[in-house]
């Protein structure tokens, strides 16, 4: 064996789930603080998940740790499922101190310092929580033609896209999504896309992705049904996002598409036809139809660990 070589410990979880293979799959690196920019990038492609985190020392005393995320094309500033799934993993391996009923700690990631919550019921984690930048609600999607557009980019009709309703609507809580109201499950369910339009209609309004949803669901306690198509940065399609599941809950609660009052409590269903059923939870706080905070959360499950040879 090639003593020159090191060897890095890793470990995968799915994340808005409680089984395996559901939920959105995350790599973590929990000792990542011997690696270099270009390595971050070549891990991230080799494991070819939708994220794969590197835990380094945090740069702000209170926070626990700072997450560096990376998809297999880039680096990106602000994730949710990675959030979550990093902080499930650092609990199991007893980087944490966990406390019962609740562990409050602080993440950062390259957009500052965010609290996080880890929910326990003995000694078992049972959910994760992080809040959310504040929710901006950048642009709203016009003229008609730009609205054919997405259609076109989904491979639906027209008249099956609500803005006549609720808008198609640009919104970050981290990260920028274009957010699409389709008129039924069947709709959502029915998209082709076609991934040079969503790229174009992705640059055209500067986001990350498209953020498709309809009020008919799957499961009877579900809120909505979402799909996220996240070409820009290099994802087709994502099984559970939570950077967008904060966006979304947002976008509903400030369009009244459900029913809204101080805390707006929303799951979230995605990932349905890719195989990997997922529920996010969702939390909007609200004070005088001013939205004051927002939380996602859900389960977690470890999958592997094993070692990298690099």
């Amino acid at each position: 064996m090639d003593s020159s070589k090191r060897w890095l410990s890793f470990y995968q979880a799915d994340v808005f789930t409680d089984e395996p293979f559901g939920g959105n799959p995350l790599a973590v690196f929990p000792s990542a603080e011997d690696l270099t920019e270009r390595e971050f990038q070549q891990i991230a492609r080799e494991m070819n998940l939708s994220e794969t985190v590197f835990v380094l020392p945090p740069t702000d005393p209170q926070a626990a740790a700072k997450l560096r995320i990376f998809t297999p094309s880039r680096e990106i500033p602000f994730a949710g499922h990675p959030v979550l799934g990093t902080f499930y993993i650092l609990g199991l391996l007893k980087f944490l101190e966990l406390q019962e009923p609740m562990t409050k700690v602080f993440y950062e990631c390259n957009l500052g310092v965010f609290p996080l919550e880890v929910i326990v019921l003995k000694g078992q984690i049972e959910q994760v929580i992080m809040s959310q930048p504040h929710p901006e609600f950048i642009d709203i999607v016009k003229p008609t033609e730009a609205v054919y557009e997405v259609a076109k980019a989904l491979g639906v009709q027209k008249s099956l896209i609500l803005d006549h309703l609720f808008p198609l609507e640009v919104v970050s809580t981290g990260l920028p999504v274009l957010i699409v109201p389709l008129k039924s499950l069947t709709a959502v369910k029915s998209i082709e896309v076609n991934h040079s339009a969503i790229l174009e209609v992705c640059s055209r309004w500067g986001v990350n992705g498209m953020r498709v949803f309809s009020t008919m669901t799957v499961e009877e306690d579900a809120s909505v049904h979402a799909r996220m198509f996240a070409e820009p940065i290099g994802i087709s399609e994502d099984p559970a996002t939570g950077s967008a599941g904060g966006a979304l809950g947002a976008y509903l609660v400030k369009n009244g598409v459900v029913e809204v009052g101080p805390t707006t409590e929303l799951v979230i269903e995605q990932g349905y036809e890719i195989d990997r059923p997922s529920r996010i939870l969702v939390q909007v706080y609200s004070d005088d139809d001013a939205i004051k905070t927002i939380k996602v959360g859900g389960q977690v499950i470890m999958v592997a660990e094993g070692k990298m040879m690099y």
